[in-house]
């Protein structure tokens, strides 16, 4: 019996995620990758899965999916009602559907399965890139996902006792960046003192967010200088965008700060219209 899901519905958008393709950024290729990469961890370590095993990540819910076999399945991230179990491993037997509703709090859900996701690797990864075209296609409805198996035994857990991603206001630890300095010591009072709302223009590449402008002190442009995930850069009109999973490589707006490596997965799971604050992180 083939080892697949069928996909019936895919909500907003569904993607296959892994960890990515790191190192490749000098050949202008993104990292990519899962947007909340704990979450995607935590999927596969409940299932026994290695650490780059692929995943489905599932924006607003919505995803509904059918398997060929017997198979072992586990939902992470963001807790959608419908889901089998939430951060805890469970069967879905032959024949059998999985359908997720809208989460209640968070943005971004993960469905791992025992084996991982098998769809063929682009450039040693199974990641969708939305910016870049790079990897598998968005997944569609029709689509059959074939499933791998894993050599590694299962951990015997029952439930991870992960808290949900919060629904009210998030605040996030920020380190200064490299051009800092090009605003003054005002605008990073800002940045660390106001509340900005994230607007329905986010996606897999940045967090676009409302709120006050940050005034430059140093006029004209940069050469375009490489960018990580994680970055808060800051194009003409002064509100920063924050970079995520797709970002690009390289950009051309100074950059004001870095959320902390740590914290940024908190960044995949903020919705259109949530309040997220920075403040300045020790060191």
């Amino acid at each position: 019996m083939t080892r697949a899901l069928t996909v019936l519905a895919t909500g907003p958008l569904t993607t296959v995620q892994d960890t990515g393709r790191p190192g490749q950024a000098a050949l202008g290729i993104g990292r990519s990758g899962a947007c909340d990469r704990a979450s995607a961890a935590l999927a596969n370590r409940l299932l026994g899965n290695p650490p780059d095993a692929a995943v489905l990540e599932v924006t607003l819910g919505g995803l509904a999916v059918r398997a060929a076999a017997d198979l072992l399945v586990v939902t992470t991230g963001a807790r959608c009602a419908g889901a089998v179990a939430h951060d805890a491993p469970a069967p879905l037997r032959a024949g059998e559907e999985l359908r997720l509703g809208v989460p209640t709090s968070g943005l971004r859900t993960y469905v791992g399965v025992r084996g991982g996701i098998d769809v063929p690797p682009v450039l040693g990864s199974r990641s969708t890139d939305v910016l870049a075209g790079l990897g598998p296609p968005v997944v569609a409805v029709g689509d059959v996902l074939p499933v791998g198996t894993s050599p590694l035994p299962l951990p015997g857990v029952d439930l991870a006792p992960v808290a949900d991603p919060p629904g009210g206001e998030v605040t996030l630890p920020v380190l200064p960046g490299p051009r800092a300095d090009w605003f003054g010591p005002s605008a990073w009072a800002t940045l660390t003192g106001a509340a900005y709302t994230v607007t329905s223009d986010s996606n897999r590449v940045g967090l676009r967010l409302d709120g006050p402008a940050l005034q430059r002190t140093v006029p004209g442009e940069l050469p375009s200088e490489g960018m990580v995930r994680g970055a808060l850069q800051v194009p003409p009109a002064g509100t920063p965008v924050l970079f995520l999973a797709d970002h690009p490589v390289t950009g051309g707006y100074p950059v004001v700060g870095y959320v902390v490596d740590d914290a940024v997965d908190r960044c995949a799971q903020l919705r259109p219209g949530q309040l997220l604050q920075f403040r300045a992180a020790p060191g």
